[in-house]
């Protein structure tokens, strides 16, 4: 049998794959790795998790965001946000293990934003942040609320108005996608996530009732890709173009119709 004719071998490798249907409700989720998974990725970049959203379903109410463009949810890429604008809707949750076998990834579903979740930050601070790598940190308005240069991206915050400023009266959101922003939480909730390596991108902050009658909210950021934005005020979004994860930022109330710096 010449070269050209010889059989091809071995060019198959078979995969243990399942799957399974997600209901979730309106919302918007974080997907992630359970904490404590022992495996370890292959040559193959297994095991990992596709999100999708099943064939037969409505796809527009369901966004899917990642830091990979196809969805794919590995041990290093470890957290997708799913946007249900309405619910119930399914999600098709699809496992790869990989062929050496091993122990395969589970997930954890929480939802994001919108609560009083408590952080274990310094009390009397007004803004605090859950920081890659470093934890929950707190800072007042006027200060630098994570460091410049660090390249370490901020997971959540959350905002505590003076005493003169109803909780009701400061609302915030967080970029999470392009076109794609959390729904708008009032002062003492907290809005992102923490210790699921999924970075905000940007935010919004803006005044109501009498606190917009009597200040100017300003603000400005820096982000892990060198870039800053701002200063901006009274709900205009503090993002880059290239919607690199936020790294530090700055917010200042100032009597009304005060010039910006």
């Amino acid at each position: 049998m010449s070269e050209a004719a010889q059989p091809v071998r071995n060019v198959v490798t078979e995969l243990k794959v399942t799957a399974s249907l997600m209901q979730l409700e309106a919302g918007v989720f974080c997907v992630f790795h359970t904490p404590g998974f022992k495996g370890a990725m292959d040559e193959f970049g297994l095991p990992g998790i596709r999100l999708s959203v099943p064939p037969g379903a409505q796809s527009a109410d369901v966004s899917i965001t990642t830091f990979r463009q196809d969805g794919w949810v590995g041990l290093n890429d470890a957290a997708a946000l799913v946007r249900v604008t309405r619910g119930p809707a399914p999600v098709l949750v699809t496992v790869y293990h990989s062929p050496r076998g091993g122990e395969p990834p589970r997930l954890q579903v929480t939802r994001v934003g919108g609560g009083a979740t408590p952080v274990a930050a310094p009390v009397k601070k007004q803004i605090v942040a859950h920081i890659q790598a470093r934890g929950d940190v707190g800072a007042d308005f006027d200060e630098w609320m994570g460091l410049r240069g660090s390249r370490r991206w901020i997971e959540g915050f959350v905002i505590t108005p003076p005493e003169d400023i109803a909780a009701e009266d400061i609302e915030y959101q967080a970029v999470l996608g392009r076109d794609w922003l959390s729904p708008w939480s009032e002062g003492g909730q907290f809005l992102g996530s923490r210790g699921m390596a999924l970075p905000v991108l940007g935010f919004k902050v803006r005044l109501r009732g009498d606190a917009a009658e009597l200040y100017d909210c300003v603000y400005e950021a820096s982000f892990i890709d060198g870039s800053s934005a701002g200063p901006v005020e009274n709900g205009e979004a503090c993002e880059c173009e290239s919607l690199a994860p936020l790294e530090a930022f700055i917010i200042s109330l100032r009597p009304r119709g005060a010039d910006l710096d």
